[in-house]
């Protein structure tokens, strides 16, 4: 199993490529973890921490390797990595893309010097087309998280954060394959046993957690999350080797989590993650750790997310942080109705965005409508006193 002097290797190699990236403080990110630090990933080359790994394994690769041109598969990171990596080392490369992988993260790629091919699905249907060019090719094979360059390129995040902050307690990385978590956590238990190393996984696609809690290694039959850097069915044999012996526990957390999260970054940080590496956030957010009074690091490990999708994410968490809402209510419809409920909700200081009336539910009155008004509200508190209000003044809420 992969040792601590490999990850000290990739580093030396990784000088003068890979970013040093900072670890910032962030005492106001979540309630009751005033000591979080976050270890800034998205502001590595390619945007991603997946150079790392790419560019060692490359880096160790014969010529006759090189010479038979480089593949990969990759929801979009790993590309670029290997993009890069390849085109540096004068190898031609190819990487197989699912077909829903951001356009900014298949744009890059090409523009990196690989050749995209997109295939109809998931990463692990984009795995499946690469394996099969591979055994007809020939072409030298780099994994994005199943290998133990790669691995030991991945570890060097977990190096930095030892050699940047002291006293450090708790690191929470995100998992996909298990490749990130794998490296960090080698390095981080072979410096100090005693900090904690946790894993973080999107509900979806969860098949390195539900695998790390049946200690038996195990595939997924979906992978269905937003968070594509994570959005494997198919965790890694090694990695979940390295999990088993390092790792402390893995947590799941959902969509809706991961976008309030990547909004409360976004807020508060002024730091852009895409929703892989917001899932450490996430599980600091809601309390998926015992991490109260711990000095914790998230790694924030990449921050391509698709501007298409930004807009919608950043909707979902300001719902999931009790900012947004619609009420649904049943009312009577004659004048004066929407003023009432109009001047309740000022009174309570939110901000009405939308309102729409529904005459059409036949399972109401003739008279009766169900009026939706979109409110701008602070927080949870704010929106349970508006109903509270509205029902005493009469108004019945359904929604």
């Amino acid at each position: 199993m992969l040792a601590l002097d490999k990850i000290y290797q990739a580093a030396y190699v990784l000088k003068g490529v890979a970013r040093k990236t900072d670890v910032i403080a962030a005492p106001n990110l979540v309630p009751g973890i005033d000591d979080l630090y976050l270890k800034t990933e998205n502001l590595q080359v390619t945007g991603s921490f997946k150079l790392r790994g790419a560019f060692f394994k490359i880096s160790q690769l014969s010529q006759e390797e090189l010479d038979r041109g480089i593949i990969a598969c990759s929801a979009g990171n790993h590309a670029q990595g290997v993009a890069l990596a390849a085109t540096r080392a004068g190898a031609k490369s190819i990487v197989f893309m699912p077909d829903g992988a951001p356009i900014m993260k298949v744009e890059n790629t090409r523009r990196l010097g690989a050749e995209v091919r997109l295939v109809k699905g998931t990463y692990d249907d984009a795995h499946d087309a690469c394996a099969a060019y591979q055994e007809e090719s020939g072409a030298t094979l780099i994994h994005p998280y199943d290998d133990e360059d790669v691995i030991a390129g991945q570890g060097t995040v977990g190096l930095e954060i030892m050699d940047q902050l002291d006293g450090v307690d708790a690191v929470v990385v995100p998992i996909g394959g298990g490749g990130l978590i794998s490296g960090v956590a080698c390095a981080v238990k072979s410096l100090k046993p005693d900090c904690k190393v946790y894993g973080v996984q999107a509900e979806g696609a969860s098949a390195m957690a539900d695998a790390f809690h049946a200690g038996a290694w195990s595939a997924s039959d979906t992978a269905d999350t937003f968070a594509d850097g994570i959005q494997v069915k198919v965790p890694g044999e090694t990695t979940f080797q390295m999990c088993q012996k390092y790792v402390d526990d893995i947590v799941t957390v959902s969509d809706d989590e991961v976008a309030a999260a990547i909004l409360n970054l976004m807020e508060k940080q002024k730091v852009v993650s895409e929703g892989a590496g917001a899932t450490p956030v996430a599980a600091c957010m809601f309390n998926k750790l015992p991490l109260k009074g711990k000095r914790v690091v998230c790694v924030v490990s990449g921050g391509n997310i698709d501007v298409n999708i930004l807009s919608r994410v950043i909707n979902r968490g300001l719902a999931m942080s009790g900012r947004k809402v619609t009420l649904a209510i049943h009312l009577t419809d004659k004048p004066g109705q929407l003023v009432q409920v109009s001047t309740i909700i000022a009174s309570q200081g939110a901000n009405v965005v939308s309102v729409d009336y529904d005459l059409s539910d036949p399972d109401l009155p003739i008279s009766a409508c169900t009026l939706r008004v979109g409110m701008e509200t602070r927080d949870q508190a704010q929106i349970d006193q508006i109903k509270a209000k509205l029902e005493e003044e009469g108004f019945a809420i359904v929604g």
